[in-house]
This record gives C-alpha cells, sequence and structure tokens, in this order.
C-alpha cells in the first residue's frame, strides 16, 4: 500500500533564527513573509496576543500554499503585566535594558502549526523566564555597540553576545527564547502525521 504523500512545510517567518531551528528538523521546507498587523486587541494579554499572532501568521500564507502544513510563531516580553517589544533604535534599547536589569521576563512564545488540508490549527504556548544580571549602563553600552539588538523583544539576542546580560534562564526548550520552540513543534508534527525520524 503506498505512503500518503508528505505536505509540504512552510514557515511563515522572515527571521533568519527560526530558518535556523526549523532546518535541524526538517531540510525541505519553504519560506514566505506572513505580513501580520501585530497590534495588540484591547485588554488581550501579552499571552493572547502571541498565541493570536502564531496562528495569524500561519492562516496569513496560507492561500498560497494549499495542502501544505505552515509555521507560525510569535514572541512577547513581559514584566509586570508590561510587553516589551522590538526597540527599534538605541536610545530604546538602552531604555528598555535599564528597565529590565535584575528583573525576571516571561518570554512567551506562541506557537501554531496550520494544517491547510482540513484548515486545523495546532496551538502551542511555551514561556521561558529571563532573569537578567544587574547590569551597569556601562555593560548595557558596551554590549549594544557590540550586538546591536534593535529587532529583538527586550533588546537582548540571546543566540548571540546577549547570553551575557543573562543571570538565569527557566524554561522547558532552550530554543523557544530564540523564537521556535523545536520541543513543542515535535509534538504538533507527530500530532499531524508528520515524522521528523
Amino acid at each position: 500500500m503506498p505512503t500518503p504523500a508528505t505536505p509540504p512545510l512552510v514557515l511563515a517567518s522572515t527571521s533568519p533564527f527560526r530558518r535556523e531551528l526549523l532546518s535541524r528538523l526538517i531540510a525541505d521546507f519553504q519560506v514566505a513573509d506572513p505580513r501580520t498587523d501585530e497590534t495588540p486587541h484591547p485588554d488581550e494579554t501579552p499571552e493572547a496576543l502571541a498565541l493570536r499572532l502564531s496562528e495569524a501568521k500561519a492562516r496569513a500564507v496560507a492561500p498560497g500554499h494549499p495542502g501544505a502544513l505552515i509555521i507560525g510563531s510569535d514572541q512577547v516580553a513581559v514584566c509586570d503585566g508590561r510587553i516589551y517589544g522590538k526597540p527599534g533604535n538605541h536610545e530604546r534599547a538602552v531604555a528598555q535594558l535599564q528597565e529590565l536589569r535584575g528583573r525576571t521576563v516571561n518570554f512567551f512564545t506562541g506557537l501554531c502549526l496550520l494544517d491547510t488540508r482540513n484548515n486545523q490549527a495546532h496551538v502551542r504556548g511555551i514561556p521561558t523566564l529571563v532573569t537578567f544580571r544587574d547590569l551597569t549602563d556601562q555593560e548595557i553600552a558596551a554590549y549594544l555597540e557590540r550586538e546591536p539588538a534593535y529587532n529583538c523583544a527586550g533588546s537582548a539576542k540571546s543566540e548571540g553576545l546577549g547570553i551575557a546580560l543573562i543571570a538565569r534562564l527557566e524554561g522547558s526548550d532552550p530554543n523557544a527564547l530564540v523564537g521556535l520552540p523545536l520541543i513543542a513543534l515535535c509534538d504538533l508534527f507527530r500530532e499531524t502525521g508528520l515524522r521528523v525520524l
């Protein structure tokens, strides 16, 4: 009896870090730009925002990829109920790191695997608690000079020099902090019948 064909796999992200992480599991996949409005809804919790956006990103590219499995992912950095987004420039990155020094931040990652064959979205939320070192202004300036992490929530790129800003990590998946929780993704692959091994 013939084995059913493996559906195409699409990563709904332009992040080179997510692409590199996915390539550890699967060699053959496509990448699509989800172009999704990331504005929070009124009274939406940060966690609900990340979950909604992960699915919205997958659904945004679905019309161009019928019959595919589409991965969407979104991450928010939350401390005391406040969202710390991508700073965008040096001044805001300095301000973020000054506010977050010595504090614990939840880098909450929403993950969605959308099966366009049946329009079913499998969604998970993965928290990672990051405690920042009690950084001096000098250390913050030295970090941003060497690694201007203006496109990273919380202004820290943990997959690079930003690991030096961190005193402690607590979470179920070391890849979640970079933006694509591979352990949870393997679970979702199994749920949809996609074999990694």
